[in-house]
């Protein structure tokens, strides 16, 4: 109980500090520009009064999971296939390494160039950010799987698809979840900075069109709250894969 009661309370007192701090520091320095955290809640109760809050985020997370879900669904076999096979390993891996310290930022006017200004854009750009972290962690979880499991199934006669079902997706799925998880924070990251350029709609077009619509700082502020709070809302879904027993140990899909 306890326990419960400070992971409950420390985060909220975390917070309060931060907005206290943050509010003085408004007041203090005088600014007539920068909002106070009341007039930041204020400008997320005007998107909501006007009907905007709600379509903002649903775009950005249609373009989100749309990118995102694309990259799980070939970065997670093909990690698990480079990651196994050497020769994969050796002919994949170099242009992996080239292509993945490219900031997908840097993409941004290919992406124009190839979709136009259109959903496409930050969906491809959504997929390049998150297939680089899930295909490398992928590739690194299966080449450390320990050999002492890889030598047990052998001895049981466990190949084939028997063994990457068994063996290899169970053992690797600690390090895969990890590197969703990373790879989900850049995904929202990189929304919403395509939504800046790529299009009308979205939390990141929000900013931007807040700041050069008679610079409502107020709504910078609240769209950044939102894309901040929605962020962690993200992030504890996938922690929370994490605690299932099959992420923590899989092996014992073994036993059945």
């Amino acid at each position: 109980m306890k326990k419960r009661l400070e992971v409950l309370l420390l985060p909220l007192l975390v917070v309060f500090l931060f907005v206290s701090v943050w509010h003085i520091a408004v007041k203090v320095s005088g600014s007539e520009i920068f909002p106070t955290p009341v007039e930041a809640i204020a400008g997320i109760a005007e998107l909501f009064r006007y009907g905007v809050l709600f379509k903002y985020i649903v775009a950005s997370l249609f373009r989100v999971s749309i990118g995102f879900l694309l990259a799980l669904i070939i970065g997670i076999p093909a990690g698990l296939l480079i990651g196994w096979f050497s020769r994969a390993f050796y002919a994949f891996n170099p242009i992996i390494q080239v292509l993945r310290p490219i900031s997908p930022i840097a993409w941004i006017p290919v992406a124009i160039l190839w979709f136009g200004l259109s959903d496409l854009a930050p969906i491809f750009l959504i997929f390049l950010s998150s297939l680089f972290p899930i295909l490398t962690a992928t590739m690194a979880a299966v080449q450390n799987i320990q050999l002492v499991y890889l030598r047990a199934a052998s001895n049981f006669g466990v190949r084939g698809l028997a063994l990457f079902k068994k063996i290899i997706l169970p053992a690797t799925m600690p390090q895969i979840i990890t590197g969703v998880r990373l790879a989900l924070g850049v995904a929202w990251l990189v929304v919403v900075a395509a939504e800046m350029i790529a299009v009308n709609s979205g939390l990141g077009y929000l900013i931007i069109d807040a700041r050069n619509a008679g610079k409502r700082y107020d709504l910078v502020v609240a769209g950044m709250i939102l894309i901040g709070a929605i962020g962690l809302c993200l992030d504890l879904l996938i922690r929370r894969l994490q605690r299932l027993d099959e992420v923590r140990w899989g092996f014992q899909s073994m036993m059945q």
